[in-house]
């Protein structure tokens, strides 16, 4: 598995390029690594700069001067924020002020000006390359008995996500029409793929919430360069798409979902394989509107697929031989889909992007894949507790994983290897329970404070108490 420590590079190393053209110099990469040395309070240096990541970080590393927030720096503090309770830049900046001190440096100003000017210079062309890089690395070499039946396994889903209301997120991201003008909030779509095996994020598209191509099936087909021949892709009822499957299929990766509701299932029909488990023709349909006549064209008129029914759910894959794959064995794959639904509650409610907090569309897309990058690597810190430990990467509850690395960066700012496996070993200590079937409500019994909904824009609110005293509307 990746190391977390810092590696030095080998020597011998050529100059490399970053996303401008312009040549990073070897005594620059020298001053990353001393940065990352010196700078024991921006723990996520131990992981940027190890060996597997360093290339990617300097490939992509803007030109800068030596400043008191240089891109790596910046982006640890932004890493650093998205696991904090306290999100705020103040508390980033004067975090980072106080372990200057404590390491005997300069402190400077504590304001929070030159901390955000760093954030908005932040490419967000090398977030999203570590955030790739560093799912992919985990995806690859994920231990065979974390695969199923040694195959990698991709799950894939949507969710939406919030934002603050200004003039500038409305413009990119519209909020819902049923909304009222001035009273609801931008609301943008974000379509993931995930690995099963470590829960790592290896691609994701953000895009407005509704418009012409922005559905979760149109973001999902830009997604498809994160499969690989000889992968399985799980996905809900919505991804039961012909041409979904038809395109996933012509390269050599293998579906599984439900079946669709607008489609029935005739089991009294096609090549009957055992009992409700069939393979049955699908008839390509009609050319739809997003689809030049080109690319209708190149689709095979007809489909094999393979549906099964397990109690009241009918499951459709392009896994078509009964002897390799059991009915009961497709049953219980899918049942692992769920882990995608708990890999988004760990991203929206665990680190906080439910609602994110820029106010702009820039700002909000650096800001979401910072998240989805910090996320990925609370996961390699996983992947290595299990593998240490001997145990699956999703027995070990990622909470617990967050909250152990905050507690012990703010402890032990500098962790050598043999620390880093003591840490390894207690983030495996607490496996999640397994609890096959369970069903909670999704209500709340605490009642919510009695303040009355804010119906208007908040100006005109503010208006309205300056000059009656109160809202009209209360």
């Amino acid at each position: 598995m990746l190391s977390s420590h810092i590696q030095p590079t080998k020597p011998g190393r050529p100059a490399l390029r970053n996303h401008h053209g312009r040549i990073h110099s070897r005594p620059q990469r020298s001053r990353i690594r001393r940065c990352a040395q010196a700078s024991s309070a921006v723990e996520f240096f131990n992981v940027l700069t190890g060996p597997e990541l360093l290339e990617v970080t300097e490939a992509h590393l803007p030109e800068h001067r030596e400043r008191l927030y240089p891109p790596t720096v910046t982006l640890s503090m932004f890493m650093r924020q998205a696991l904090e309770e306290d999100r705020s830049c103040q508390r980033a900046v004067n975090g980072w002020a106080a372990q200057r001190a404590g390491e005997g440096l300069r402190v400077q100003s504590i304001r929070t000006g030159g901390y955000c000017q760093a954030r908005q210079r932040l490419p967000v062309e090398m977030v999203q390359a570590l955030t790739r890089e560093s799912g992919r690395l985990l995806s690859t070499r994920a231990r065979p008995g974390w695969r199923w039946r040694g195959r990698p396994v991709k799950l894939v889903d949507g969710t939406g996500i919030s934002m603050p209301d200004t003039p500038e997120n409305q413009a990119v991201y519209p909020q819902p029409a049923s909304q009222a003008e001035g009273v609801g909030f931008p609301l943008s779509r974000l379509v993931g793929v995930i690995c099963l095996a470590t829960g790592a994020v290896l691609q994701a598209r953000m895009g407005p919430h509704a418009g012409k191509g922005t559905g979760e099936l149109g973001l999902f087909r830009s997604l498809t360069g994160a499969l690989s021949a000889g992968d399985v892709l799980i996905g809900d009822a919505l991804y039961c798409s012909y041409f979904v499957i038809a395109t996933l299929a012509a390269s050599g990766v293998d579906v599984l979902c439900e079946q669709h509701g607008s489609r029935g299932s005739d089991f009294r029909r096609g090549q009957r394989l055992g009992p409700r488990d069939h393979l049955v023709r699908w008839s390509r349909p009609q050319r739809p509107s997003w689809m030049t006549p080109e690319q209708y064209a190149a689709f095979p008129e007809e489909l094999t697929v393979r549906e099964v029914k397990v109690g009241a759910r009918v499951l459709v894959t392009t896994m078509l031989d009964q002897r390799r794959v059991r009915k009961h064995e497709l049953c219980e794959l899918y049942g692992r889909r769920w882990n995608v639904e708990l890999d988004i509650r760990a991203i929206k409610t665990t680190l906080g992007m439910e609602v994110l907090s820029c106010l702009t569309p820039q700002m909000v897309e650096k800001e979401l894949w910072v998240y989805l990058l910090a996320y990925n690597l609370i996961r390699l810190l996983m992947a290595q507790a299990a593998d240490l430990s001997g145990v699956h990467p999703r027995q070990l509850s990622f909470k617990h994983a967050v909250q152990l690395w905050i507690a012990w960066t703010s402890v032990r700012p500098t962790c050598r290897p043999p620390e880093s496996t003591q840490l390894f070993l207690l983030i495996a200590q607490i496996k999640v329970g397994n609890r096959p079937g369970r069903i909670e409500p999704r209500a709340r019994k605490r009642r919510p404070k009695p303040y009355p909904w804010l119906k208007v824009p908040r100006a005109e609110a503010r208006r309205q108490i300056r000059v009656y005293g109160h809202l009209l509307d209360a």
